[in-house]
């Protein structure tokens, strides 16, 4: 499974855990991970993660509407250097913490 979620002891806190490739092939799998999670602090945790593409990219901007988030609400953690250089290319410090 490339996406799993974790849920902190605090109830507020979600990590999402990405492994792997994030592409086109997890869209639904990440949709899912975070579908319900309204009103809580959100992590997207990058740790096991590879690549990343114009797919993932446009998963996080997705779930950042979906969850009606401001700018700064969701982090983006242990981010490959990588992973980091196409978030920076792609400008998202101005939307996600990078982390």
């Amino acid at each position: 499974m490339a996406i799993s979620r974790e849920e902190k002891n605090d109830g507020n806190t979600v990590v999402i855990h990405v492994n792997g490739q994030f592409d086109f092939s997890v869209v639904q799998e990440f949709r899912d991970a975070y579908q319900d999670l309204q009103g809580k602090e959100i992590i997207v945790d990058f740790r096991g993660t590879e690549y990343i593409d114009s797919a993932g990219l446009g998963m996080l901007l997705n779930m950042l509407t979906f969850l009606n988030k401001k700018e700064g609400d969701i982090r983006l953690i242990n981010t490959m250097p990588q992973i980091k250089r196409v978030l920076i290319i792609a400008r998202f410090e101005k939307k996600f913490i990078i982390e």
